[in-house]
């Protein structure tokens, strides 16, 4: 060391800080690269992510030589360091080479490369895999050596070294990828993938037709008066009954109406051949399961019964697909009969819409774990059967009551109180 020139001892400094830079690099990246993607690349047999896939099945190999090397270099520079600074200073040098061989390597060895290597990781792990995976075969035998001494003395500690090192995602940690993916899902596929989480949430209640909204061919009445419900039906599929819902009968399709076309008379006995057999399910089944359901039995409509065996609606295939892809009608006047936009900025909303069909036409967040329509939410608030023209204030929205009929809530005006004040705000900045 004593006959080598100063020069040359600081050119090899300067390598082995290179060097010391790569293995920090590498390390750093090499855990940082989303497992996730690189499946996906490995799949695509992109070559880089090969090589980091293999390297990366045994982290525990993959660190062995990465701290092997690390240290190697480090303890060399440390050595070179204190022989340039005694030449330079003499026994000083002794006491300063550890302190500025500290700040090189922090600076240059460790938190620069480290920063830029958890910035990039990809464009730093993949070509830094070729050269770890020579090292790994050449000292392969140290490496061993060393994970096993590790190994056996994580497993004195009590700690199993075969522990599943495999990355699963819980539906909230998916959910949470899913709202970090950014401008790389596009708008409307991000949402239908967050509906299909929410679709467990909800049941078949929070979204089926209630019993006094269902339009049905009640065979009590006249064929005529039956003919005209088939004729001004918007559904191509109708539950048939005797006088109320809970004696339901089936299902009839009416594109199966063609085939009575050229029958001279069409009478009752003719429509209960084409009516298919009732399909009935529990009021608290989840909409992903009733999704699953509608799929294995065939079916496309299903009678929702309450505990005691009263039907309480009616549910289709639309309704849960509707919950995943949104309304297949685009305007808010086409999307629900129950809200109307008015020109102040406020709402006209029916008593008998569902909350979950306010929140999703208007983007709001009316509470949905109580009552399911907008008059049961108000009865339960105020624990009376109000008047008209009474107000009630919820958080962040206010209500107010025009009309009150046979018990129940009719109509509401109802808007959002940070719009409105919004709206009032830049109204009074621009008049």
């Amino acid at each position: 060391m004593e006959e080598t020139s100063l020069t040359v001892l600081l050119g090899i400094l300067i390598l082995l800080i290179l060097m010391s830079a790569y293995f920090s690099s590498s390390e750093t990246a090499m855990m940082a690269l989303n497992r996730y993607r690189l499946r996906h690349l490995i799949k695509h047999n992109h070559r880089g992510a090969i090589r980091a896939g293999k390297l990366l099945e045994k982290p525990d190999r993959l660190i062995g030589i990465i701290l092997i090397g690390n240290n190697l270099v480090n303890f060399i520079a440390a050595s070179v360091g204190t022989a340039i600074a005694f030449r330079l200073w003499g026994n000083l040098g002794f006491i300063l080479a550890p302190v500025l061989l500290t700040i090189i390597v922090l600076i240059f060895a460790e938190v620069t490369p480290k920063t830029i290597a958890a910035l990039y990781p990809e464009k730093i792990a993949y070509p830094s895999s070729i050269l770890l995976l020579i090292l790994l075969r050449v000292c392969y035998p140290a490496v061993w050596m060393i994970n096993s001494v590790s190994n056996g003395l994580v497993k004195l500690c009590g700690l199993s070294v075969e522990e599943d090192t495999s990355h699963h995602l819980t539906k909230e940690e998916l959910r949470t990828v899913l709202d970090e993916s950014g401008a790389l899902i596009p708008v409307k596929r991000h949402g239908m993938l967050m509906n299909i989480l929410d679709l467990e949430k909800a049941t078949v209640t929070d979204i089926m037709v209630p019993r006094n909204e269902v339009v049905g061919i009640d065979l009590e009445d006249d064929i005529e008066e039956i003919l005209e419900i088939i004729g001004q039906s918007s559904h191509t599929l109708l539950p048939v009954f005797r006088k109320d819902l809970n004696e339901v009968i089936g299902f009839m399709h009416l594109r199966n109406i063609s085939r009575m076309i050229g029958v001279e008379e069409i009478n009752k006995a003719e429509l209960m051949q084409l009516t298919e057999e009732a399909y009935f399910v529990p009021e608290t089944t989840p909409l992903h399961t009733q999704l699953f359901k509608f799929q294995n039995n065939k079916r496309r409509m299903a009678m929702v019964v309450d505990e005691y065996g009263d039907v309480q609606g009616i549910v289709t295939l639309q309704d849960i697909l509707e919950e995943i892809v949104g309304n297949f009608t685009t305007s808010l006047s086409e999307e629900t009969d129950d809200i109307h936009p008015q020109n102040d900025g406020t709402y006209l909303i029916n008593g008998t819409a569902t909350i979950r069909e306010i929140n999703k036409a208007l983007d709001w967040d009316l509470p949905i774990d109580g009552p399911k329509t907008l008059n049961g939410l108000l009865t339960e608030l105020l624990e009376i059967i109000p008047e008209k023209n009474v107000c009630v204030r919820l958080p962040f929205y206010f209500v107010e009551i025009l009309n009150v009929q046979d018990n129940a809530i009719k109509t509401v005006k109802m808007w959002s109180l940070e719009k409105m004040e919004a709206a009032q705000i830049q109204k009074s900045l621009f008049s």
